[in-house]
């Protein structure tokens, strides 16, 4: 039976490709923090070789974009090092490496959506550390997805609860306007992972959902789905200043899933739709 080693298990996508996978005759190896330091170099390679999964899923990662700034060690050790300890395990027992990327590791200047080729330029140390995590499964592993995701949203903390429930409290929110991307839930996500993983189709995937919105476009229809009256202050980014840059414009392009396999993305909204749908 295929063994699966999922870290960051806990976690939105960890948790969405847990329930992907239930339906399949695999195991799967949960590990979050507690049970696999992936920074410890020792403790990967020993628990890969002891476990000796077919593939492992690295849905782990230090995503708070702001504490990255301040915490660039912490960061980096989760970010870079990890996906780099488990890129030279998974070589080692044979196994391929998905890792989870971002659309961070783009700067926003450009005006049509990012393609896997667009050449990178990461504003801040969530982005940089992400794009080095990117850099060393190049590096050491030999059988390997790089799958750049955005805005993702699923089971547990996320920009739909947090507006939400600043909703609830203040009836209007300030949102940003002037940053647009396209929100992707992790149930997409966990449904592209799991096209790829069987495959020999390596390399470096853009994997959201289809279209694209502004975060102030974002939380409009969140509270529309959610049957709310609250009031969205559409703000600037000068007006909404944060620890760490973000890019303007981080659309990608999912093009080499598109050209080389049949999976296609939900559209933003009907996704963000199913999500509700579930939640209740």
């Amino acid at each position: 039976m295929k063994k699966i080693l999922v870290t960051g298990c806990n976690g939105q996508l960890g948790r969405a490709v847990n329930k992907e996978y239930e339906k399949d005759d695999v195991t799967l190896i949960n590990t979050d923090v507690a049970e696999l330091d992936i920074t410890d170099i020792k403790a990967v390679m020993d628990f890969v070789n002891d476990n000796k999964p077919d593939v492992i899923i690295n849905c782990a990662a230090h995503t708070n974009v702001n504490l990255c700034e301040s915490q660039w060690d912490l960061a980096y050790k989760i970010n870079a090092i990890g996906p780099r300890n488990l890129s030279i395990a998974a070589t080692s027992v044979g196994a391929k490496m998905i890792h989870v990327s971002t659309d961070y590791v783009f700067d926003g200047s450009a005006t049509e959506p990012y393609d896997e080729f667009s050449p990178v330029a990461p504003l801040g140390a969530y982005g940089k550390t992400k794009l080095e995590g990117e850099n060393f499964v190049k590096q050491f592993a030999d059988k390997f997805f790089i799958v750049r995701t955005a805005w993702l949203y699923g089971d547990g903390k996320n920009f739909v609860k947090t507006m939400i429930n600043i909703g609830k409290e203040k009836g209007e929110v300030g949102v940003v306007a002037d940053q647009v991307g396209s929100p992707t839930s992790a149930k997409e996500l966990a449904k592209a992972i799991h096209v790829l993983e069987p495959t020999d189709n390596y390399g470096v995937f853009h994997g959201t959902c289809e279209g694209y919105c502004s975060w102030a476009d974002f939380a409009e229809k969140i509270f529309e789905y959610a049957g709310m009256d609250v009031k969205v202050n559409r703000l600037t980014t000068e007006e909404y200043p944060t620890p760490a840059k973000r890019p303007a414009y981080s659309v990608l392009n999912n093009y080499m899933l598109t050209l080389t396999t049949d999976f296609k993305f939900a559209e933003w909204e009907d996704a963000l739709k199913e999500y509700f749908d579930e939640m209740n």
